[in-house]
């Protein structure tokens, strides 16, 4: 969960203005939240809370209407609707934000139902939804299983069986702003299958490009899974966060068991 913010900040000075220096600052003045961090900690606030998740999400997209990057359009009209439906959105926001239901559950069932209730109030199309459940069902699976390697077993089995046996043969090119999950999630994937750490992960997503902030999060919500965060960078994104989010973080932490660094850090 906290990968995923990490990469949202990471990524959030180059969503507009890509950049291709591997030496990149992870942080700088520039650095801040954006949508991608308020809807993953609206998901996690829900989660403790037991509000619905379409009620957390407007909260949290009120309390903070303008952030970095602002809001999609059709996601904004809905936060601000009387009456608010899903719209049938396939964006990549669905699996952006879903990361903390995969730290949530004790069972792969449970973590599924809950990411498709996740992406329900607006990414109700079905890329939407496949986007939200695989990303954390990988998430549950790399958090709970010893695997020796990014793509093995049940999450290359996942991954095939959600975006089919040819899924990283058709993916966004470099510095193409792809905001869909069907393009964004499997080249999520893919680079944290071509990285060797958490860090490095990030990094290769932002100098990927495109939708930088957002394929980040993703990115770092599958690297926090697969080598957890180190400490220095965890302790540097917690500085950049209000105190009513670190207030979700940790009773999030308290009520899930929740760990953000790396064991062997």
């Amino acid at each position: 969960m906290l990968g995923a913010i990490i990469g949202d900040i990471v990524g959030s000075p180059y969503e507009f203005a890509n950049t291709s220096d591997p030496h990149f600052p992870l942080f700088s003045k520039h650095s801040d939240f954006t949508d991608d961090s308020i809807c993953t900690i609206a998901i996690a606030d829900a989660l403790v809370t037991g509000e619905s998740f379409g009620s957390a999400l407007r909260h949290w997209g009120r309390k903070y209407p303008d952030p970095k990057g602002a809001y999609g359009g059709s996601f904004n009209a809905w936060l601000h609707a009387v009456d608010p439906m899903p719209y049938n959105s396939w964006g990549n926001g669905a699996a952006m934000r879903v990361s903390p239901v995969g730290w949530a559950f004790k069972s792969e069932a449970d973590t599924l139902r809950a990411a498709l209730a996740s992406a329900a109030p607006t990414h109700n199309h079905v890329e939407g939804l496949i986007g939200a459940s695989v990303v954390a069902r990988v998430i549950f699976l790399l958090r709970t299983s010893n695997h020796p390697s990014f793509l093995d077993g049940e999450v290359a089995a996942l991954v095939e069986a959600s975006y089919g046996p040819d899924w990283n043969r058709h993916l966004p090119s470099r510095g193409v702003f792809d905001e869909t999950c069907q393009g964004c999630v499997p080249l999520a994937f893919h680079i944290c299958a071509q990285s060797c750490g958490f860090e490095d992960a990030i990094r290769r997503a932002v100098l990927h490009g495109g939708d930088s902030d957002t394929l980040a999060a993703i990115v770092g919500s599958l690297a926090e899974a697969r080598w957890g965060i180190p400490a220095h960078i965890r302790e540097k994104a917690l500085e950049l966060l209000p105190a009513d989010m670190l207030t979700v973080l940790d009773r999030f932490k308290s009520k899930f068991g929740y760990e953000y660094i790396a064991n062997n850090l």
